[in-house]
């Protein structure tokens, strides 16, 4: 009876061990080729699967943050073992890369809470305007990962007279109840982007795109208002200046299509006809400026507008002003006298070459007034 009973124990032991060795083979602690940590220390836990309840034990400090390092397999599975923890399955894994996360500020990121947490404050203009730079020529800043949240000032000082600024932030932390502070200060002033010269400029040189480039400049140094580099193409400047100046607006005039003395084409327009002469410019002026020109064949002042290079129109047309209203008067005209036949269209051009001042004139050169009294003839 004790023979059968050891018996059947004896084939339910062997029946249940290659279960238990199956378990134990799909259980068993498996050592990981690369881990992500985010806490200053590695744990039994970030190194190997299933490592139970010694999953919490710390083996190793973690790297700097944001940095990786290798650890050998050797060196893990001698410090495993001193935790207690054996069996560690390795595969083919020579070491265990770590790698500890990290939030990383970037310096353009600290700029930017800077200037917005002075936009608008203290005289400063927008957020984009603003210029910061910082004590000790800050670099990028690292932080636990578990700092999610935004910067956030909560203290904030400006010196509006030498562009100095303290302010202090707050990050949320989800790890901590208290927040993460920081501290940064250094100078922030108000910019402007404005066209600079790259080489001195005469006032008679047209600026060319080579001539102008765009930088930020101190608000303070562009009193005015700031010109564009769009703005400056093709255009003159109002006096000479020096490589690196700002151009303001003021600055630049339209480019003279007429210098003073120079010889010019003087073009007479009226209805049906164009006419053109030669003249000399009394004085200077860009295109649609009026100016006074010498009519060199009649020695007569005209004003016309210029309206290209070397060029200046008298819009005769335009100026000519109704015919006044005729006056009855007494012929002179003897009894036998035909009446003047009208002007050619080659006296009518003459005419107005010879005198083109006077806008009446030109009317009269256009209809002759002949006016006849309505006394009777005599008889003969």
């Amino acid at each position: 009876m004790i023979r059968t009973t050891l018996a059947t124990i004896s084939a339910v032991l062997a029946l249940a061990l290659p279960a238990r060795a199956a378990d134990d083979s799909i259980a068993a602690p498996t050592l990981r080729a690369s881990i992500t940590v985010t806490s200053d220390v590695v744990r039994v836990g970030d190194l190997i699967d299933n490592a139970g309840s010694a999953a919490l034990i710390p083996v190793y400090r973690s790297p700097d943050l944001g940095t990786t390092g290798a650890l050998p397999v050797a060196q893990v599975l001698s410090v495993l073992r001193a935790k207690q923890v054996i069996g560690v399955m390795t595969g083919d894994i020579r070491e265990v890369q770590v790698t500890r996360l990290a939030r990383t500020l970037v310096n353009k990121d600290l700029e930017a809470a800077v200037a917005s947490a002075l936009e608008r404050r203290f005289g400063l203009g927008d957020a984009a305007n603003i210029t910061v730079t910082f004590d000790r020529g800050i670099a990028d800043i690292r932080l636990e990962a578990s700092n999610t949240g935004v910067l956030q000032p909560v203290a904030t000082r400006y010196d509006a007279r030498s562009g100095r600024f303290d302010i202090a932030f707050e990050i949320n932390n989800d790890n901590n109840s208290a927040p993460t502070k920081l501290r940064f200060t250094g100078n922030a002033i108000e910019t402007v982007e404005v066209a600079v010269l790259t080489r001195d400029i005469d006032r008679t040189d047209l600026l060319k795109s080579s001539d102008v480039a765009v930088e930020r400049r101190p608000k303070a140094e562009v009193t005015g208002e700031a010109a564009s580099r769009d703005r400056t193409l093709g255009m003159q400047l109002r006096r000479p200046m020096r490589a690196g100046t700002p151009i303001r607006v003021a600055d630049m005039v339209k480019p003279d299509f007429v210098q003073r003395y120079q010889s010019v084409t003087v073009i007479y327009q009226v209805p049906g006809i164009y006419l053109t002469t030669r003249g000399k410019a009394i004085e200077s002026g860009a295109e649609g400026d009026t100016i006074s020109v010498l009519n060199l064949q009649t020695k007569r002042t005209l004003s016309g507008v210029i309206t290209g290079r070397g060029q200046v129109t008298v819009q005769g047309a335009s100026q000519a002003a109704p015919m006044p209203a005729a006056v009855e008067q007494t012929s002179s005209l003897k009894r036998d006298e035909a009446p003047a036949p009208a002007p050619t269209a080659a006296a009518l051009a003459q005419s107005l070459i010879q005198t083109p001042a006077s806008p009446a004139q030109i009317a009269q050169a256009q209809i002759p007034q002949v006016r006849v009294s309505q006394a009777p003839a005599k008889s003969e």
